[in-house]
């Protein structure tokens, strides 16, 4: 059966899908995620930016990520493994952390290869069956161990397809910066400051700016912490019910005002007129 949510109860979860309840709506997903696209096409964003989803496109979601869905086709369908934290950095752990990064920052996937996609589907199908094994007492252990050969098969693959360039970086502030993303994805909820970050990589503030200069050609380390902390804010704003003085705690911003006028300078809005923007929009959907 075909849902609009992605329903998540256990350790880990099958199902299937056509994410309608996920358009224009911000979604940050704390387990780890394997979407296979059945059929129909879709263009959704992870974290900052878009994709183009289409039919035996593999997106992969790492505990976290923010989804929203911009729009779908009416035979839109994803096949989808959903996990545990827990579960997801025990699959993980035997993979170096550029093979995680390289994931993180390639989530979607759309193999030619038919073997690719037949292996795809015999995970889904048996993954499946062991979910549908309530009895089966060793339930979990069969699915991560399911979760990592995925992995190694996707490790595989993306060894054989991409260059150690493509994976690594081609040099040591391609490194630095995919080091420097890693951290704002995972830190800017509570810390704002350039300082902080290049304190915690090791190197200068004024390193930090540069390495930044040089890779993205514009953008500035503070403007790059300021994108990830503006979606964090309009996540908590649009699917918690915290009151904007509580998020301003849980941010770590001095009090309710600074809130206000830091997000407004941002999205161009208060908090309050956001939240009763995305209410509506909600109400009349």
């Amino acid at each position: 059966m075909v849902t609009e949510d992605i329903i998540f109860a256990e350790s880990f979860t099958i199902g299937t899908s056509n994410l309608a309840s996920y358009c224009n709506k911000l979604t940050k997903f704390s387990y780890g995620m394997l979407m296979f696209c059945e059929s129909g096409e879709a263009v959704i964003t992870i974290d900052l930016n878009e994709y183009h989803i289409v039919q035996n496109t593999n997106i992969f979601l790492l505990p976290g990520s923010i989804i929203s869905v911009v729009s779908v086709s009416s035979d839109f369908v994803i096949n989808y493994f959903v996990c545990s934290k827990d579960m997801f950095r025990a699959a993980f752990f035997r993979f170096e952390s550029a093979f995680l990064h390289f994931m993180r920052d390639n989530p979607c996937y759309t193999p030619t290869e038919e073997e690719i996609i037949q292996s795809i589907h015999a995970l889904i199908k048996v993954a499946a069956s062991v979910f549908l094994d309530k009895e089966n007492r060793f339930r979990n252990e069969i699915a991560q161990n399911l979760l990592q050969i995925f992995l190694w098969d996707t490790y595989d693959k993306v060894q054989r397809l991409f260059t150690p360039e493509q994976i690594n970086g081609s040099n040591r502030k391609e490194e630095l910066f995919k080091t420097f993303i890693s951290l704002v994805n995972e830190n800017c909820m509570t810390q704002r400051d350039v300082a902080w970050y290049a304190e915690n990589m090791y190197i200068s503030s004024r390193y930090l700016a540069s390495i930044v200069r040089d890779i993205t050609g514009q953008r500035t380390a503070k403007g790059i912490i300021d994108d990830f902390l503006t979606l964090e804010l309009k996540v908590a704003l649009q699917t918690t019910n915290f009151s904007i003085k509580e998020i301003a705690d849980r941010f770590n911003f001095p009090d309710q005002s600074f809130l206000g006028r830091y997000f407004k300078k941002h999205v161009g809005v208060s908090p309050k007129q956001f939240r009763q923007q995305k209410e509506s929009v909600s109400r009349s959907d």
